[in-house]
């Protein structure tokens, strides 16, 4: 159905999807692929194919395929196919915007995990201190729950340098001194420099400049004094660069990136709750919402938490809300009610994907209706966030229910769940609304196999 071993040229897997590169897409057999148990839906796009699997599932798929594509005579007929098409089939199909956005994901998405995991960790610290519980254990949680992010720098840079095509080690080394306590006594621009000023922003473009230094240095330095001078000189200029410029410049962008969102809220705050939250959908359609990411951790450093990621997650609210809707609207499709029936959890958590290509964006209007739902659960929590009360997160990667564990505001975590509960609750109930007076039901399977 995939064209044979010799059409996959690659296997990757986010939450949901398996990507697969391959070097002719019109080798897939997509009904064949959408048929088989399991399958939510298939996304082609240029020399990607993405079949949405939903999380757990996508693993165990992506290992045995990977398994399978190791084979020898697999790996021989990828070799002979060779790279020049699928190099020119990506030339043509990807947009320099598009291209761009998916690099600053590939640099943040391995880094999801540990914001996870600490993220839980700190809200669960922070829940024993106000209770006043098992004080000789929080101190040592909070190391454990703080200490990935205050050296996420040096993971940014060493993904930033691995993903650009220079030497991962580097990057790091160069993004280090974005965090390094001795840069307090260095000044830029008659300003004393501070430990961690431009957070990830200023480690990316540190380690995006040691990636260019060293690709000069590559092509100039003689390949005898190469191990001893390139690394010499990549760490010299570019962290006199990240010194001298990039930590002030990204201090400024960060600081604005924060005011910003505070500013948004706090004067537009329904507006942008609708705006933010109608949105969001497209993007995760687009695979461009893991773009946004570096705006999370950027908010999550400097004041502990992100207020845009709630707003966010209402589009998944408003997404569960259309499918509940289009399950009892079509009662004769046993196929669509049982992908709805399967994709349901996995919503309700947060993961969109599943339902999007499954059900509503094949749908077509139950797509926008969901929407409108989101919009409706973004407008309810920005019209809190206009009176003061701030909801945010602590992590990103969950969102819909999972997201309560990481929950934090101004107002103590009762007020911040109450309020976000109260936006899932809109999101779900417009979404179900919407869909339900608008879709019709009528030529379901029609609509599915032209989407």
């Amino acid at each position: 159905m995939l064209g044979g071993p010799a059409n996959v040229t690659a296997a990757a897997h986010c939450m949901t999807r398996l990507r697969l590169t391959l070097v002719d897409v019109s080798l897939v057999d997509g009904e064949g692929v959408r048929a088989v148990p399991g399958v939510l839906g298939v996304i082609p796009d240029g020399d990607t194919y993405q079949v949405v699997l939903g999380p757990g599932v996508v693993e165990q798929v992506t290992t045995a395929l990977r398994t399978m594509l190791r084979a020898p005579s697999a790996a021989e007929e990828l070799a002979a196919r060779g790279a020049g098409i699928r190099q020119a089939r990506a030339a043509r199909n990807a947009t320099p915007l598009k291209a761009a956005l998916r690099r600053v994901a590939d640099v943040f998405v391995p880094l999801i995990p540990a914001l996870i995991g600490c993220g839980v960790l700190a809200g669960l610290n922070g829940l024993l201190v106000n209770a006043g519980w098992l004080p000789g254990l929080t101190p040592a949680l909070a190391a454990v729950a703080a200490a990935f992010m205050a050296l996420i720098a040096v993971f940014v840079g060493y993904n930033t340098a691995k993903v650009f095509g220079g030497t991962p080690i580097l990057g790091g080394a160069v993004a280090a001194v974005v965090v390094y306590p001795g840069v307090a006594k260095v000044t830029a621009f008659g300003v004393a420099l501070a430990p961690g000023q431009g957070g990830v922003l200023g480690a990316m473009a540190a380690a995006l400049l040691a990636t260019r230094v060293e690709r000069w240095c590559r092509g100039r330095v003689p390949a005898t004094l190469d191990v001893l001078v390139t690394p010499t000189v990549t760490v010299l200029v570019a962290g006199l660069g990240t010194l001298y410029g990039l930590m002030y410049a990204a201090g400024v962008v960060s600081s604005a990136v924060g005011h910003g969102a505070d500013w948004l809220l706090a004067t537009t705050g329904p507006f942008a709750g609708l705006v933010l939250g109608g949105l969001f959908l497209p993007l995760v359609m687009l695979g461009l919402h893991q773009a946004l990411i570096p705006i999370h951790t950027t908010l999550i450093q400097q004041e502990g938490y992100t207020v845009l990621l709630p707003l966010l997650a209402m589009a998944g609210a408003g997404q569960v809300g259309a499918a509940v809707a289009v399950y009892f609207r079509l009662r004769d499709d046993s196929s669509i009610r049982t992908t709805i029936k399967s994709a349901l959890p996995a919503g309700l958590l947060g993961v969109g994907e599943p339902l999007i290509y499954g059900v509503s964006l094949p749908l077509g209007r139950p797509f926008l209706t969901a929407c409108v739902g989101g919009a409706a659960g973004g407008a309810f929590v920005g019209f809190f966030a206009l009176l003061g009360d701030r909801v945010g997160a602590t992590a990103i990667g969950p969102s819909g229910w999972a997201l309560f564990p990481l929950l934090a505001g101004n107002r103590g975590l009762l007020p911040t769940a109450a309020i976000y509960a109260g936006g899932l609750l809109t999101g779900y109930a417009v979404g179900f609304l919407a869909t339900w007076t608008t879709f019709s039901g009528a030529s379901p399977r029609s609509a599915r196999s032209t989407g």
